[in-house]
């Protein structure tokens, strides 16, 4: 066992261990840490705790110490040279004439490296920008291309459902969706009716997905062929929610369809929920 603390860098982002080195720290503690980068300024999401070593990547950085009111204060200055850098950049990405879209910057604690995040279309030849920059500003310069997932978690906004954003909010990941998750959970596979803010499968489709799985394990869908107390049928609509079932009769074909519980048929031969090439091919530019 070993003992972390669980440090992050942005409002929502990714928790990291770090080595205590002795000292106790709590949630919404705020630290001084060495990371790959530089010294860096984070909040504590996980106080002093063990774990075993092998859910760790050694050697761990160490937290240098508890931020101090001036610490806050270099916090501070750092967000207000961020806005300026902002605008400069702007000038000069339209100087250079670049198709890319600036999203943030962000200053490391120290002052030691400056990172723009953008946005393109395409590949961007941006050498000669980062000359423009070093010049202005006197140290290192990143560049980093983000997706437009990490664009719109760092911007923030509403959602279709009325709510902040999922991802600015509270999810330090993203965690994988699919088409297919659509399909299984009886969604329109209409791109406005299932892709978030950012024009990508919206990430709340994971949230119920494991439910949805357990109900399909266990409800015959289309096509599937039951007993019923009535006879053989084969089943044309299924509720996984409620778990009523829509059987066409194999003795009564041209009657209505008989309406019974899952519960109260046998599965003879199931079937499976498929995404077709075409729906794949229509919905791929929002995986």
């Amino acid at each position: 066992m070993i003992e972390i603390i669980g440090v992050r860098f942005k409002d929502v982002g990714k928790t990291y261990y770090f080595d205590p080195k002795g000292q106790q720290f709590k949630c919404s503690d705020c630290v001084i840490v060495e990371t790959a980068r530089g010294v860096e300024f984070g909040h504590v999401t996980i106080g002093n705790r063990e774990i075993p070593e092998d859910e760790i990547t050694s050697p761990l950085k160490s937290v240098l110490r508890a931020a101090t009111e001036e610490d806050f204060l270099t916090v501070e200055k750092n967000k207000e040279k961020e806005k300026a850098a902002f605008d400069i950049c702007n000038e000069k990405i339209a100087k250079h004439k670049l198709e890319m879209k600036l999203v943030d910057v962000e200053y490391t604690f120290d002052s030691s490296k400056i990172l723009f995040y953008f946005t393109a279309d395409s590949r961007v030849d941006f050498r000669e920008l980062v000359k423009d920059l070093a010049a202005v500003f006197k140290t290192r310069i990143e560049l980093r291309q983000i997706g437009v997932r990490d664009q719109s978690k760092m911007l923030g906004g509403l959602g279709v459902c009325g709510r902040p954003l999922c991802c600015s909010t509270f999810l330090g990941d993203f965690q994988p969706v699919s088409v297919k998750m659509a399909k299984e959970q009886g969604l329109s596979l209409s791109p406005s009716k299932i892709s978030g803010t950012c024009g990508r499968l919206m990430c709340c489709l994971k949230y119920e997905q494991e439910a949805y799985e357990h109900l399909l394990r266990v409800t015959p869908k289309n096509g599937a062929i039951v007993e019923t107390p009535e006879g053989k049928g084969t089943v044309v609509d299924f509720n996984l929610l409620t778990g009523m079932l829509k059987i066409s009769l194999d003795k009564k074909p041209d009657a209505a369809p008989l309406v019974i519980s899952r519960k109260e048929v046998k599965v003879i031969k199931d079937s499976k929920i498929k995404v077709e090439k075409k729906e794949l091919d229509a919905l791929k530019s929002i995986e």
